[in-house]
């Protein structure tokens, strides 16, 4: 693996970790945050490997991964899945609506996410 790729795949199992210390302290705002920043940077690690290239300066979930051309290997579910996780990026960090935010953010639907998060990191990682 080179550098680019592993620094890019430590950063990813680095906050994948941080979502789950967020969910067992039940910070479950940044459960959502933390698994879209594992994922984002697991893509760059895969787009880096795929072109070796510097990851774009891009937060976009569905850019990075079409641009590594591994969203075509994507099912339905994990693309629904960064669907999902795709706005968490921004509203954890500056809430439109912060009380209906929270109260959408159980600790059911965040164990979900940190789930889905850990399998589709895990895809990919094998992938690289």
């Amino acid at each position: 693996m080179n550098e680019k790729v592993k620094y890019w795949t430590e950063l990813s199992e680095y906050d994948i970790k941080t979502a789950e210390a967020m969910l067992q302290s039940k910070r479950y705002l940044y459960v959502g945050f933390m698994a879209h920043q594992a994922i984002e940077k697991i893509l760059k690690a895969f787009l880096v490997n795929v072109t070796d290239e510097t990851a774009p300066f891009s937060h976009s979930l569905s850019f990075l991964a079409k641009q590594s051309g591994i969203y075509k290997s994507f099912s339905e579910a994990q693309k629904d899945f960064i669907d999902l996780l795709e706005p968490m990026n921004i509203e954890a960090r500056y809430p439109t609506n912060k009380k209906q935010l929270m109260e959408s953010l159980t600790g059911k639907r965040c164990t979900e996410i940190l789930n889905n998060a850990l399998e589709l990191q895990k895809w990919i990682m094998k992938k690289l």
